[in-house]
């Protein structure tokens, strides 16, 4: 028998053989060269080519697929014809070197400078490795290795996954996912919360499993073991049992107590905003607005982000929408938009900040939002990407009255806001933390890299001190309020967005910390409900101060976890 421990970052368990990722393509022999018979200007037009061509596939595979994996695929195939990539290629083809063998070696070098730039950009490494690896299938002629198939459902277990498989996976064949790279907030890990997948990252040394191994997964603890026991499959009657009662929310989010704690959705588009409604999520907490924009050379016509955002907002009558303006840069590139050459960019001009550099956009995307608001019921709230300072929250909120937005917010992503939130709800209505910057940046943890994954845990008590902090400025900015207008002014909404607010365990501890409203994908909605009906706000509270002061992640989940029995009975 054998234990594998990586990260957990799906819950569920489930039992079955493993099947592997086929082997990568094999790489052009170094120093392969341009076929005598050949011109360079023929082999670089026959690599534009199988460029354009992987990247329309790419984007008829985002066509059959909704939400995070169709975000995902637009930006691979976007990357598919970046034209740095295809410059470099082009360069090597002119001096004698092979197409295949070009492409692969300019690849090569721009996931190289990726990784060394560690954060947002790292995560895009092995996505700019598929896409080559993509381009030279298609100039052999070759399909590109993809998941295997098989009669029986199966375990899936690779090194990483490239975003364009995982984002069309079939649940109903791969049921579990298990990588020995990648990290909580890969595309691997994000794909399979969205799809209610038990998946494992980061566990080192599962590329060794036998083919058609059977082993037993944990998606919430990270084990991966072979030769399941009885109480392994007992563990796993009980999660599948546990999981059906587990499928429904009410659309009543609360605490044992009564205590109100609105259950949202984070959604990308018309579609997923109707799935979300039909899963009776009390409103959206997070619309990315990016599917308005990936995947277009130029910037979308005001009447086009009208109808896009009222497709969203059609969806919830009557409920809140919280619209983020475009969070362009790093990880999501626009060419009408930012700077590909800038040495950090996930330090870089991204979010709020193109609006620096770019001047004229945002105001063009609020104005389209106010528009399509005016045509709905919903009540629209919208609030900026990688707000830093107070002064940036009164530019936004500035340019929200303008276009006759009443509702401005900011996300807290930088810890520079949660310590001085104070300041920034001076000029602002509410926050919206987004935990998975807000985790990578004050742990300065790529969140890409499997060796920080321990690192890069939303369950790091300086991470929750943040929250607490953030919860604690607008208790202030009220308290101030209050004394000035000798009247009693409630705090400011404080929500969450982030992948942390679909942990169930996790959930208990950012409302004890005073977060008002939880946005999540669907599918994490009734488990979330199911744990916070079990415990009162004073519980609550008191389990969140054990987490902010224990002295390490594992040890604030492990804390926290042993104070709620309900777990065990729900099969969490």
């Amino acid at each position: 028998m054998q234990n594998f421990v990586g990260v957990g970052v799906s819950r569920g368990r489930v039992i079955g053989p493993v099947r592997h990722m086929p082997a990568a393509l094999a790489e052009p022999p170094p120093g392969e060269k341009l076929a005598s018979s050949k011109a360079p200007e023929t082999a670089a037009a026959a690599l534009k080519e199988a460029a354009a061509a992987v990247k329309a596939q790419l984007l008829a595979r985002a066509g059959r697929v909704e939400g995070t994996g169709r975000e995902v695929l637009e930006a691979t195939a976007l990357m598919a014809t970046d034209p740095m990539l295809i410059k470099a290629a082009v360069k090597l083809i002119n001096a004698g070197t092979s197409a295949e063998r070009a492409i692969w070696e300019a690849g090569e070098s721009g996931a190289a400078m990726l990784m060394g730039l560690g954060g947002y950009m790292a995560e895009r490494a092995h996505d700019v490795q598929d896409v080559k690896s993509r381009i030279v299938a298609q100039l052999r002629g070759v399909p590109a290795p993809e998941i295997p198939d098989a009669d029986a459902p199966f375990i899936l277990v690779a090194e990483d996954l490239a975003p364009a498989d995982t984002a069309t996976l079939d649940p109903n064949k791969v049921v579990a996912l298990v990588t020995a790279g990648g990290g909580p907030q890969s595309h691997t890990a994000i794909i399979a919360r969205a799809l209610g997948l038990p998946a494992v990252v980061a566990a080192d040394g599962v590329g060794a499993l036998d083919d058609g191994a059977l082993v037993f997964v944990d998606g919430a603890t990270g084990v991966v073991s072979t030769e399941p026991d009885d109480a392994e499959r007992a563990a796993v009657a009980v999660w599948q049992e546990q999981a059906s009662l587990l499928s429904v929310f009410d659309g009543d989010g609360r605490l044992a107590d009564g205590t109100v704690m609105p259950l949202l959705a984070n959604v990308g588009g018309a579609a997923d905003a109707q799935e979300a409604a039909a899963a009776n999520a009390q409103g959206v907490g997070l619309l990315r607005t990016e599917f308005c924009f990936l995947g277009n050379d130029t910037e979308p016509s005001h009447a086009d982000q009208v109808a896009a955002y009222k497709g969203v907002f059609d969806a919830f009558p009557g409920q809140k929408v919280v619209v983020r303006t475009l969070d362009a840069g790093a990880d999501k590139p626009l060419p009408f938009l930012t700077d590909t050459s800038e040495a950090n960019p996930a330090l870089g001009v991204r979010g709020y900040r193109t609006d620096t550099s770019t001047p004229g956009v945002l105001a063009r995307q609020l104005a389209a939002i106010a528009d399509a608001a005016a045509q709905s019921d919903a009540a629209v709230w919208v609030m900026a990407p990688m707000i830093s300072t107070a002064a940036e929250a009164s530019d936004f909120a500035a340019l929200c009255t303008e276009a006759g937005l009443r509702i401005p917010g900011v996300m807290v992503e930088v810890p520079s806001a949660a310590l001085t939130s104070r300041h920034l709800f001076d000029h602002v209505e509410f926050a919206s933390l987004g935990t998975n910057d807000l985790t990578q940046y004050a742990m300065a943890a790529d969140r890409q890299l499997g060796a920080l994954a321990a690192l890069n845990d939303p369950w790091q008590p300086a991470v929750l001190a943040l929250i607490q902090a953030t919860v604690a400025g607008a208790a202030s900015q009220a308290r101030h309020s209050s004394a000035q207008a000798l009247e009693d002014t409630a705090p400011k909404p404080v929500g969450v967005c982030g992948e942390s607010a679909a942990d169930p365990v996790l959930a208990v501890v950012l409302a004890g910390l005073g977060v008002t409203s939880l946005s999540m994908t669907p599918r994490a909605l009734p488990a979330v409900s199911a744990v916070l009906r079990t415990v009162t706000l004073p519980q609550a509270r008191a389990l969140a101060l054990r987490a902010v002061d224990a002295p390490s992640a594992a040890e604030a989940r492990e804390l926290v976890r042993a104070g709620l029995p309900a777990l065990a009975e729900l099969g969490l």
